[in-house]
């Protein structure tokens, strides 16, 4: 008896440029506007888009990435709170430069974020994204921020949130998981 493979799809994609995106500020609870030349990138995912099918379309709620979906043709996407970037707490708008002049190599990863989230707390938003995407027949289509879709990719594929150190994300980039042989997988990352 043979058994279908999976082929749905979740497309991720990171927020256009801000201001603090392009300075390397981290940005989590701020919500700041896309910068023009963010828009115009933005705009461009439409093209790059268009000609796929998806059956959920999520976003964060901060206006970044509302906008960046809006710019690439899904005006409706639904928002999902789990979607917020990681919580920088004390460390919100500032460099990790910065952060390294009180905290020697310090990373998000496996640093403590005083008065912020931990990854286990990540974690468990993220799994909860992770499972309202694996219950979508068909494609999926997920737009928010460099970490938690750093750490979404991480735990979808079972690793824990500080395996998403490997996995670099640009602005208004698009990233394909999926599946091998019904193993999770990246198809295509950060294009």
């Amino acid at each position: 008896m043979t058994t279908e493979e999976r082929v749905d799809r979740v497309f991720l994609v990171r927020h256009g440029e801000t201001e603090w995106s392009r300075s390397g500020r981290h940005t989590s609870v701020t919500d700041l506007p896309l910068t023009p030349e963010g828009e115009r990138v933005a705009a461009g995912l439409k093209e790059r888009l268009a000609g796929e099918s998806f059956d959920l379309v999520l976003t964060s709620p901060r206006q970044r990435a509302r906008r960046t979906a809006e710019l690439a043709g899904f005006p409706d996407a639904q928002v999902d709170d789990d979607l917020v970037e990681w919580n920088y707490g004390d460390y919100e708008g500032i460099t990790t430069a910065e952060i390294r002049e009180t905290a020697p190599g310090w990373t998000i990863w496996d640093s403590p974020v005083p008065n912020g989230e931990t990854a286990e707390q990540v974690a468990a938003r993220l799994d909860r994204v992770n499972a309202r995407l694996a219950a979508v027949p068909g494609d999926a289509l997920v737009f928010g921020h460099s970490h938690a879709l750093r750490s979404l990719t991480a735990r979808w594929l079972e690793l824990p949130v500080r395996e998403g150190r490997h996995f670099v994300l640009n602005t208004a980039t698009i990233s394909t998981l999926g599946w091998e042989r019904d193993a999770p997988a990246i198809l295509h990352w950060n294009s």
